[in-house]
């Protein structure tokens, strides 16, 4: 039996071989977490342990934007040797104090060979099992007993989380796809025969050596910290772009959401210049740096060409806001005829584009790894949208990945977006990496009763505060944060809007989640040099959250801002009542958050002037 434990000795794996398969064992301060399952790359070869060696890792390294300045990177690392029959392979088995990596390494293999990697969970029957569900509310809790009698299984996705009894967490996801991008993403599925959930990725096999993705196990006393949890971007390969100076996160307005909105003076939002010259100047006025125009500028699309919308002078509105200062993001729907992967980046590059909205790219690894290098060389930000491939560690490896649609984008498919389905999406979805969620809507009377086209199907079905809308833009990690309403709706509460205005996107020195319980409330905490952010959100049945403040500098004192619900706010009935106060705090106080059914509660805190 081989064993690696991580570098404090929490954690540790046991290594064997039984009947011709490597088998491993998972446990956390001497407690059995993963019990005896199978992990191979080859499907029915024996496998013979030949050499194994010890490695260790402890240094630190910057990323060019995320929740982390300064990310540890530490582990203790068994490598074995094995031979499969004829063919040669390395397992890596890598153990943080965290979290745990899997992978393979195979060579001397017959070209056109298929390989499995495949990987057993055998989890405790009490265990609790989250996913997320596409576009829709993630599934959950599903029993594991209850797997092992249903007839039709559940559609269990990446990142899986699980509850053991001990009300500790782990989730179970993959990273570094880069690299073998072949592979596709892991298929769960639930033998019933020996009761354990297993997960695969298949591939013809090419060329004279393969490396597989990493298949990650994080572990946490507290689901919220599952979301900080740095192991699947030290598992990704660094950074592949030398130059990352244009690469730059931040705040977007975004058109899509407001079309048909009438304003008090009078004029009607569209896909037109005077529509995009209104979003450019609000843009410049409040710091936002993008401005992203998402679908119908253009009406045809053919091999090498686009036509435009005849009410839209895109030279025009690109040179504007080059005058301003504010970058533009264009929207390309990729299920609308085909431009040319080839021509297409380069050509938004040449409108003056600095980054790129890519709809309905589908689930495929190689495609979206492509189009992401692609984006690259043409200096584009890549915003991926509709259900895209979850890339677990792509913003390490090629940081223009700034953010992705996979969750249920608020508002997106105009289904009604409850306040439950938001916390577990924060908790579940947003564990693979940064989300394009479009929170942040100020006129949630008007888009209730109607007044925008792409409002929700089914009127008064949006249950939200103004309040919650702010503090969901600092609780969901993403390097681009997408404004989805009308510039007069943030201007008319613009000592709210003040609190999005702050947020420095991207650019965090550390992040935590302080306290979340699913379909309840999660509160994050978020600093920026000196200054802390701090946004909580509640379910429909609202909260009172004790906030200790005890990571503040002792001795200091800091000036702090409450944006807030009043007594009288309610996710449905008045949605848009707020009162904002400031004060004085400082390390160790506590703060009663109070949030209304629906509600939040957001404090900008940053150290007193003398």
């Amino acid at each position: 039996m081989k064993q690696v434990e991580s570098p404090d000795a929490s954690v540790h794996i046991t290594i064997e071989e039984v009947e011709g398969n490597l088998v491993y064992q998972l446990f956390r301060q001497e407690k059995l977490i993963v019990d005896t399952s199978v992990i191979s790359i080859l499907p029915n070869v024996k496998t013979e342990i030949t050499k194994t060696t010890l490695n260790s890792e402890n240094k630190t390294w910057k990323p060019v934007w995320g929740q982390f300045s300064e990310i540890k990177n530490q582990y203790n690392e068994l490598v074995l040797d094995v031979l499969l029959e004829e063919v040669k392979a390395k397992l890596y088995v890598r153990v943080f104090n965290k979290g745990v990596g899997f992978r393979y390494e195979i060579e001397g293999f017959k070209e056109g060979a298929e390989a499995t990697f495949y990987c057993e969970y055998n989890l405790s029957n009490t265990n609790e099992l989250y996913s997320p569900n596409g576009e829709n509310p993630p599934l959950g809790p599903i029993s594991m007993d209850k797997l092992t009698k249903v007839k039709k299984q559940p559609r269990l996705m990446t990142p899986l989380v699980v509850k053991n009894s001990d009300n500790s967490y782990l989730s179970i996801l993959e990273s570094d796809l880069y690299v073998a991008p072949e592979f596709g993403t892991i298929k769960f599925k639930f033998n019933k025969d020996k009761k354990v959930l297993a997960a695969t990725n298949k591939t013809k096999l090419k060329g004279e050596k393969v490396t597989t993705p990493w298949r990650v196990i994080l572990l946490e006393e507290k689901i919220g910290d599952l979301v900080t949890n740095s192991v699947p971007l030290n598992l990704a390969t660094p950074n592949k772009i030398k130059d990352t100076s244009w690469i730059q996160p931040g705040k977007a307005l975004w058109d899509w959401r407001v079309h048909g909105y009438k304003t008090a003076d009078g004029f009607t939002y569209g896909v037109d210049t005077e529509s995009y010259i209104r979003f450019i100047d609000f843009a410049k006025k409040k710091g936002i740096e993008y401005f992203l125009i998402d679908a119908h500028w253009y009406t045809k699309v053919t091999k090498g060409h686009f036509t435009l919308t005849d009410k839209l002078d895109l030279k025009k509105v690109s040179k504007y806001a080059k005058t301003k200062g504010v970058k533009l993001i264009l929207y390309y729907d990729n299920h609308k005829g085909r431009y040319g992967d080839d021509e297409l980046f380069s050509y938004f590059e040449s409108l003056g584009m600095s980054g790129i909205k890519y709809g309905f790219m589908g689930n495929n690894v190689s495609f979206t790894s492509d189009a992401i290098q692609q984006s690259a060389k043409n200096h584009l930000l890549v915003d991926f949208h509709d259900s895209p491939v979850p890339f677990t560690g792509i913003e390490r490896t090629l940081p223009n990945a700034i953010t992705r649609e996979y969750c249920h984008a608020q508002q997106d498919s105009r289904k009604a977006f409850t306040p439950e389905t938001f916390i577990k999406m924060a908790l579940i979805n947003a564990i693979q990496g940064p989300l394009d969620m479009n929170n942040g809507n100020f006129d949630l009377i008007g888009i209730n009763k109607g007044d925008r086209l792409k409002g929700p199907k089914k009127k008064n079905t949006y249950f939200s505060t103004v309040v919650s809308e702010a503090a969901r833009t600092l609780i969901i990690y993403s390097g681009l944060v997408c404004l989805p309403d009308a510039p007069e709706s943030y201007q008319k509460k613009s000592d709210l809007f003040e609190f999005i205005q702050k947020i420095p996107v991207g650019k965090w020195n550390e992040s935590n989640v302080l306290s979340s319980k699913i379909d309840d409330h999660i509160s994050t905490a978020r600093r920026f040099g000196e200054e802390w952010f701090i946004g909580s959100v509640a379910s429909k049945k609202g909260a009172a959250l004790d906030i200790n403040l005890d990571f503040l500098i002792e001795g200091q004192n800091y000036t702090v801002t409450y944006y807030e619900d009043t007594k009288d706010t309610h996710g449905m009935k008045n949605p848009e009542a707020y009162q904002i106060r400031k004060g004085y705090v400082k390390k160790g106080d506590i703060i009663k958050a109070m949030m209304a059914p629906g509600g939040g509660h957001c404090m900008w805190i940053r150290p007193e002037l003398n």
